[in-house]
């Protein structure tokens, strides 16, 4: 058993580590590299006995993780911001894809109800291969990206109420189905045959609630006030490995709490990433579990294109290929329309109807659920299992078609990009908006050539008609800003508006291109003192010299004179400029500033000085007041 167990996980990696690497360097990314060596290697786990769907339940804790990091990107504001796409968008496109699923399942013949089963199993796609691609490609930030990812959000959360609106839609007929198909192989509630863990089982719908609700509860607990003391404990022990094995409890602990209830993994998991968004150990739990997602997501592809069967696909060519080629069109169509509805510019639309058109890894899992429930019938639950297989392996074409064929169409960036950067420009402006723009401006004014970096193409075309080199595209990425130019700049300007990114470049620039000044855009008086400590030393608080002019009109309007309102005003700078020097010294990025001891009490030693001070310089401006 050992040597077998051995014997699969060689097979596994070796065949990742073959397929991927041709598969990146043909341009046609990693997933469809793991797709492709899955689909190689199936006949050697067969013979080797292996449970290619045990494997895939087990590898799709990649998924889990996934969505976690994700979470992790994100905060409850950004997350509210979105509400809209993704109960909306989502939603209609959920139930639009699912009634169109249905009409077509009536005209072939099939009951109401295995109709409507199938709908809700086929509305879903896929999230780890749609996220893993956007990732890859530095689209996950574009409008189409976070409108793909709003979707992918939503049908993680339908899954709960399909989980259980399926059982409901059991057929008497199949019962005999359910009895033998409690023994199949291929489903994914074998497990039920074991221990029995489950939180809900028995209780009626209010009680289910409030079990959910607290489990819930119990993660944003968690996340919010047991994430920093659990592992400044582990440090104590500095071990390494000791913080990642405690990161991978913690998730592991979440998908498992959240499966006891009956609620998706994957969405409970993506809920505590975004409650731990704020830690302050939020990039070690990114950094320690990244590579483990990586591999579990790779043998999950490779698992999905094992387990294809040829022989039930060679039987019936045609009719699996032209329900796959149908779902990927029909579920396009409809994303296009609620695209358009959406207002999604041309490229994202297509973007979003493409990246989407596949079913998704939840389709294996909701179809074994039917079957066991006796609504779907076995023999078109297999077939079905082969149309969500080959619609995900499909997909990295979708993408490749995407890219090569309908982008270029509405953007000419990649085309144009090449010939501009040749002069590469001596400064560097990453972010061309309120900030930014005016920053630009200046420069550009004073006769200084810039390369911008940014996310608007509609912004970058019309700096394109000004002969200004941009880039379209996420600015925190290496290879834009190796294609930018940043290995001869002499200044680069960070004034994306993400707190978090901004403090990431600035790690990276002082690390690998310490030769290159940088000025740094703060969000606040605490970004301040983070951009301190990963080496930035030219920061610009975005508001601070508009409040001081706002500071300045106010003193003019109390009757003080220009002189003298600037007088005060550069007082207060100095001793604000001060004040953070020494406070910045005793900062420490990684303890939140109320918990840092000598920095609070410094904080409080200071006020009080700078007060008294201020108040001084207050009385003599007052004093030379002149008189009305």
């Amino acid at each position: 058993m050992t040597a077998e167990f051995m014997l699969i996980t060689f097979t596994l990696f070796l065949a990742g580590v073959i397929a991927v690497p041709i598969a990146s360097r043909f341009g046609l990314g990693s997933v469809l590299g793991y797709l492709v060596a899955g689909i190689a290697i199936s006949p050697i786990l067969h013979w080797a006995g292996a449970d290619v769907i045990a494997l895939q339940h087990f590898a799709e804790f990649g998924v889990v993780m996934m969505l976690f990091i994700v979470g992790l990107e994100m905060n409850p504001k950004s997350l509210w911001e979105m509400r809209s796409r993704i109960f909306v968008l989502g939603g209609l496109q959920v139930g639009i894809t699912t009634g169109a699923v249905l009409a077509v399942s009536l005209a072939f013949g099939l009951p109401m109800t295995v109709g409507l089963a199938i709908g809700l199993v086929l509305a879903l796609s896929s999230t780890a291969i749609v996220n893993q691609t956007l990732r890859e490609k530095g689209l996950l930030r574009s409008d189409g990206g976070q409108a793909s990812f709003s979707v992918l959000l939503m049908q993680d959360i339908a899954v709960i109420p399909m989980l259980a609106l399926i059982p409901l839609l059991a057929m008497p007929e199949l019962s005999e189905a359910l009895l033998h198909g409690a023994g199949h192989g291929d489903g994914h509630g074998d497990g039920h045959g074991g221990l029995n863990l489950s939180l809900v089982e028995g209780l009626n719908g209010w009680q289910t609630a409030l079990v959910t609700l607290a489990a819930i509860a119990g993660v944003i607990f968690i996340g919010t006030y047991l994430t920093t003391p659990i592992f400044r404990f582990v440090a104590k022990a500095r071990l390494r490995e000791l913080f990642v094995t405690t990161a991978l409890m913690m998730v592991l602990g979440i998908a498992l709490l959240m499966t006891l209830v009956g609620l998706s993994p994957a969405l409970g998991t993506f809920l505590a990433g975004v409650v731990m968004a704020g830690s302050e150990y939020r990039h070690e739990l990114e950094s320690d579990i990244d590579p483990f997602k990586g591999i579990f997501l790779g043998v999950f592809f490779i698992t999905v294109g094992a387990g294809i069967n040829f022989g039930l696909l060679g039987s019936n060519f045609a009719m699996i290929i032209g329900l796959t080629l149908g779902l990927i069109v029909l579920k396009a169509a409809v994303l296009m329309v609620l695209g358009r509805a959406f207002k999604l510019q041309a490229g994202d639309k297509w973007l979003f109807a493409l990246g989407l058109a596949q079913a998704g890894e939840f389709g294996f899992v909701l179809l074994s659920f039917t079957v066991a429930n006796a609504v779907i019938p076995q023999d078109i639950a297999d077939v079905l299992l082969l149309v969500v297989a080959l619609s995900m392996l499909l997909t990295p074409a979708l993408f490749i078609l995407y890219d090569r064929v309908i982008a270029p169409r509405y953007s000419s960036q990649e085309e144009r990009q090449a010939d501009e950067i040749e002069g590469e420009a001596p400064i560097i402006i990453a972010g061309h908006g309120r900030f930014g723009g005016i920053v630009n401006r200046a420069l550009r004014g004073a006769g200084y050539d810039t390369t911008v970096l940014d996310y608007s193409s509609e912004q970058l075309e019309m700096l394109r008609r000004f002969h200004i080199s941009v880039h379209f595209g996420d600015a925190t990425r290496p290879d834009l800003l190796h294609a930018a130019g940043i290995d001869e700049a002499k200044v680069l300007v960070i004034a994306i508006d993400d707190k978090d990114a901004i403090t990431e470049l600035v790690r990276y620039m002082v690390e690998h291109h310490p030769n290159v000044h940088l000025v740094a855009r703060a969000i606040d008086r605490n970004h301040v003192y983070d951009l301190w400590s990963v080496g930035c030393r030219d920061i610009i608080r975005e508001t601070y010299d508009s409040s001081i002019r706002a500071s300045r009109s106010v003193f003019e309007a109390l009757g003080h004179t220009r002189p003298q309102a600037e007088k005060l005003l550069e007082e207060f700078e100095a001793a604000d400029r001060d004040v953070m020097l020494d406070l910045a010294k005793l900062y420490d990025i990684n303890i939140p500033p109320f918990e840092n001891e000598a920095y609070m009490n410094r904080v409080d030693e200071m006020m009080d000085e700078w007060q008294e001070q201020l108040r001084g310089r207050m009385q003599e401006a007052k004093a030379d007041k002149p008189a009305e």
